[in-house]
């Protein structure tokens, strides 16, 4: 049983997913949450043809990255995952494209992304032997291609019904 301090939520956003995609995004879910996902798919106006869902979840920390783990790499899949922040661990944020990947950022408890020190010194050494600008290395610390790449995908999403799901123990 996992104790309150160890309990996250989290919301995953489904940006958009090819019909035929949708079951396995359900069965992708499941075998992290557990249970049987009550998924919600609506069209996405943003790209005609395929949908969109999202999934408010209640697991332990660390279930963002599983979810992201069990979700990237499909070619017909955009997708965020979050996870609030606790008093033992930092918040966390998940974004995927096909042409862009995977992109990870930890969050406060604002939302905000937390950029860790080693990532900016090791930037800073890179701007200083030329191989990046500095505002180059920035937006890739704050993830500024995948929010360019989803935002159309996000405002589509506006008004759209989410859904709780809380881990089977």
């Amino acid at each position: 049983m996992s104790s309150p301090t160890n309990t996250t939520r989290g919301v995953l956003f489904v940006h958009s997913s090819a019909s035929a995609l949708c079951p396995h995004v359900e069965w992708a879910v499941a075998g992290v949450l557990g249970g049987t996902p009550d998924v919600s798919w609506v069209p996405q106006g943003a790209e005609p043809g395929t949908y969109r869902a999202e999934l408010s979840w209640q697991a332990p920390v660390g279930t963002a990255a599983a979810l992201a783990s069990a979700l990237r790499g499909w070619e017909q899949l955009r997708f965020e995952v979050t996870e609030e922040p606790t008093a033992s661990s930092e918040g966390a944020r998940y974004s995927y494209t096909p042409k862009l990947g995977i992109f990870h950022a930890m969050t406060g408890l604002h939302g905000d992304v937390l950029i860790p020190e080693d990532r900016i010194k090791a930037f800073r050494v890179k701007a200083s032997l030329g191989e990046v600008d500095i505002e180059t290395a920035l937006d890739g610390l704050l993830g500024v291609a995948w929010d360019a790449e989803l935002e159309p995908f996000r405002h589509a999403g506006d008004g759209a019904p989410v859904r709780w799901l809380h881990q089977v123990i």
